[in-house]
């Protein structure tokens, strides 16, 4: 895993890494810590990204996702995050990461604000959480990303890793999003079956 790890550092030329010390000190926001990138290889052996397709990642930390999409999928890439040294963080690995891959910053955005400040933007439809915060702040942003559908219908995918149980239990209760797909991480699932991707897509009536 860890050859994986820098591997993947060193093609994208960025540090992503996550510190223990390095922690949001908030009830609602939880600790940075990055997805790895041997489960990001699953998850896109299963869910297809087209390079038309616009992905968010709420609570970006250091931008992992955003470099590993971006590189493979040449999608365009919006990161939130509200920690400042996450997002200088960011920010400065965007520079290294085209200065090496010679790819186009224009497509790839961080905003620093809290996640339920983001304005949704009309080609917004590939929604992505790392378990980020609380299930108060994941209503709010939720009912962004609802209310941005009525002006602007389109198909709509909210990707869950680590996906906690209140999640699961609104979208489903409370909300017209289905789950699409599940992708379990191997061998790690059999030991903790939060180990694994939720792709729900939203079911127009």
């Amino acid at each position: 895993m860890q050859v994986l790890e820098e591997y993947y550092e060193d093609l994208l030329n960025i540090n992503t890494r996550g510190n223990k010390r390095e922690i949001n000190h908030s009830i609602h926001y939880h600790p940075y810590e990055p997805t790895p990138y041997s489960a990001l290889e699953e998850l896109f052996r299963h869910y297809e990204v087209q390079s038309n397709d616009h992905i968010v990642d709420f609570g970006c930390g250091k931008g992992r996702l955003i470099f590993y999409i971006n590189y493979h999928f040449h999608a365009p890439v919006t990161g939130i995050e509200m920690n400042n040294a996450f997002f200088e963080a960011a920010t400065k690995n965007r520079d290294c990461y085209s200065k090496k891959t010679h790819r186009n910053s224009d497509a790839i955005h961080f905003h620093r604000c809290l996640a339920e400040q983001y304005t949704i933007q009309p080609d917004d439809n590939r929604f992505y959480f790392f378990n980020p915060f609380s299930i108060q702040i994941f209503r709010k942003v939720l009912n962004n990303i609802l209310l941005s559908v009525e002006d602007h219908r389109r198909e709509m995918d909210l990707i869950f890793y680590y996906a906690s149980d209140e999640y699961t239990y609104f979208l489903e209760q409370h909300t017209e999003f289905e789950l699409l797909k599940e992708v379990q991480l191997p061998k790690l699932y059999a030991k903790n079956n939060y180990e694994r991707f939720l792709i729900y897509r939203l079911k127009y009536s």
